[in-house]
């Protein structure tokens, strides 16, 4: 369905790449459901569609104060990877990991892990609908919503 939709260039094509985008389709797999077309051309048929720019943010330390960093990735498939692995590091450190977040370039939470406090190893978890809208760093909320996240990992099991 999605192929015969993008191949034909239907009007909702724009709109169904967005979201295809959104989940964490790259621009290969675009341009197969586009009828075979290169991810070049995919890219130049959508540009902004797929997510070029995922952030990865990561809670660290396991006693408050807590820190937190952000790093940037180009595919969905490795920020989630690189969370993952950082909260399946060592994360009952003074510095380890302790949750991890992946943010898409519309600024939506779309995948999450925090450390399993029974088993010591990374747990997915769904944030709730108030964690799911990140505000850009610098803007009104931003720090709001850190602090909603790092209250909310603190209240897992």
């Amino acid at each position: 369905m999605v192929s015969d939709v993008l191949g034909a260039m239907h009007p909702l094509a724009d709109e169904i790449a967005a979201r295809a985008g959104r989940a964490g389709t790259g621009y290969p797999e675009l341009g197969k459901a586009a009828g075979g077309i290169s991810r070049q051309a995919a890219r130049k048929r959508w540009p902004g569609a797929a997510g070029t720019q995922w952030s990865l943010y990561l809670l660290t330390g396991n006693k408050p104060p807590r820190g937190m960093a952000v790093r940037m990735f180009r595919s969905h498939d490795k920020a989630t990877e690189a969370g993952h692995t950082a909260v399946g590091g060592n994360p009952f450190s003074d510095d380890g990991t302790i949750a991890s977040a992946v943010i898409n370039s519309a600024r939506e939470a779309v995948w999450a892990c925090c450390v399993d406090s029974g088993t010591y190893s990374p747990e997915e978890l769904t944030l709730p609908e108030d964690l799911q809208a990140v505000p850009a760093t610098g803007n009104a909320g931003h720090a709001d919503w850190v602090h909603r996240w790092e209250q909310h990992i603190a209240r897992q099991p």
